[in-house]
């Protein structure tokens, strides 16, 4: 599919969790003024008239209750990898899903969503509760001594522009050292970006007490932040998908704030300007 206008791209499994992202999609949608489309996943060629028609069905029902027609599409294969192979072709702005937490035997499905995301040239925004409001006026952006934390400005810019958003940084504390330098090298960058693009911002500095992930969590709790930006980590292993990655954590968590993930890329330039 292809169009001129901007594309969001939601995650269909007719679940109540996707109807939630389908509901943050309008608000980005609204925003930035773009077209919603859902995808849905069927294992099997033989399963796609019998979906499409049970989209169609769906498509309907939305319309009927939010007075929206999403486009949508139905593709077999695999939902790690058919979901981004849809997004690319599309041009896709955004990819939205929704997803349960990690209690549980829940765990699994929040490990599905991590891989389904690390696989996607498109940033994702993952989210578990329907939106408390109409925007995203504050957005939790934590800045460690990893270098991508340079790639995930643009999209504090995207937010900052679209829906006049306070950036919240908060960044770990810790001990003398190297870290501690590229920490504040990260911080300096990205004081200097903002700044220079006219996006308002706040800086906190996390306790200390605990995991950097789970103290990310519990400032965005505190400040009732409307979302959290991060970046996934390159290269994830298997072993951080069955055990939790950090990334994990922050995506389920137990707030239920919408996340959006962006992963590491080499052609940043691309997403330069969003407006």
């Amino acid at each position: 599919m292809e169009s001129t206008k901007r594309s969001l791209l939601v995650a269909w499994d007719f679940s109540t969790v996707a109807e939630y992202a389908l509901d943050h999609a309008s608000i980005f949608a609204e925003n930035v003024e773009a077209e919603v489309v859902l995808v849905h996943i069927v294992k099997k060629e033989s399963q796609l008239e019998e979906a499409k028609g049970k989209m169609a069905e769906a498509v309907e029902k939305i319309y009927n209750e939010k007075n929206i027609r999403p486009e949508f599409i139905v593709r077999d294969g695999s939902i790690f990898t058919t979901i981004n192979d849809v997004a690319k072709e599309m041009n896709a702005m955004l990819v939205l899903m929704g997803t349960h937490g990690i209690k549980g035997m829940q765990k699994l499905t929040g490990s599905w969503a991590l891989k389904v995301i690390v696989g996607s040239r498109v940033p994702f925004v993952v989210v578990q509760a329907p939106p408390v409001q109409k925007k995203y006026s504050s957005v939790v952006l934590p800045v460690d001594f990893k270098k991508e934390n340079k790639e995930k400005l643009s999209w504090a810019e995207f937010l900052g522009k679209f829906f006049k958003a306070k950036m919240r940084v908060i960044t770990p504390k810790m001990p003398e050292g190297q870290m501690l330098q590229r920490t504040k090298a990260n911080l300096v960058f990205a004081k200097k970006y903002l700044e220079s693009r006219g996006i308002d911002y706040e800086i906190d500095t996390a306790d200390g007490g605990n995991d950097f992930a789970m103290e990310t969590v519990e400032f965005a709790k505190r400040i009732d932040a409307d979302i959290i930006l991060i970046m996934t980590t390159k290269n994830i292993s298997f072993q951080d998908y069955m055990l939790g990655a950090h990334e994990q954590f922050v995506i389920a968590n137990s707030a239920h704030i919408p996340v959006m993930c962006v992963n590491p890329r080499t052609d940043l330039s691309k997403y330069g300007s969003f407006y």
